[in-house]
């Protein structure tokens, strides 16, 4: 038991040492931001809420206060396409794209970032007898798309300097 206890021990100041530490929300510059032009109960504005909010500082406001910077997207898209077919046709790959495009300006109409798009795509096989199984495969896959959409405007809102 003493054994276990000092190899625990001996793992954990190696971890400490070596400067590992969890992954945190990035810091942001500014203290409010007002999200604009996402549809109705968008999940993809659902995620990057909770994203932003995650983060010490910063609070998503809404219209009726007045926000330091403006969040807006200008298009929000996901489009299914097919890649390959048998010569019988039937699809037998799907290609799966989803894209935003936005930009950040303050309430005054400065640019933080200029107009910016992130588009993915992912391909994924088909059968029509498991079609059930590939719909929900469908939704997983889109649903990692827009995480990895949400880190890149993590990422992209970290990095502006001045406001």
């Amino acid at each position: 038991m003493n054994r276990r206890a000092l190899l625990g021990a001996l793992h954990a100041s190696l971890l400490a040492g070596c400067g590992y530490s969890l992954r945190r929300a990035p810091e942001l510059r500014f203290r409010t931001v007002q999200l604009v032009g996402f549809k109705p109960s968008s999940p993809l504005a659902d995620e990057l809420r909770r994203h932003i909010e995650a983060s010490s500082n910063t609070r998503v406001v809404d219209a009726d206060a007045p926000p330091q910077v403006i969040f807006e997207v200008l298009a929000e898209a996901r489009h299914k396409g097919v890649v390959a077919s048998t010569a019988a046709g039937l699809v037998r790959e799907l290609q799966l794209r989803a894209r935003l495009s936005f930009w950040l300006r303050t309430p005054a109409g400065k640019e933080l970032i200029a107009p910016t798009e992130i588009a993915l795509s992912r391909d994924m096989s088909y059968d029509e007898g498991a079609a059930l199984g590939k719909e929900y495969e469908e939704a997983l896959i889109y649903r990692a798309m827009q995480s990895e959409i949400v880190s890149q405007v993590m990422r992209r809102l970290a990095a502006v300097q001045k406001i």
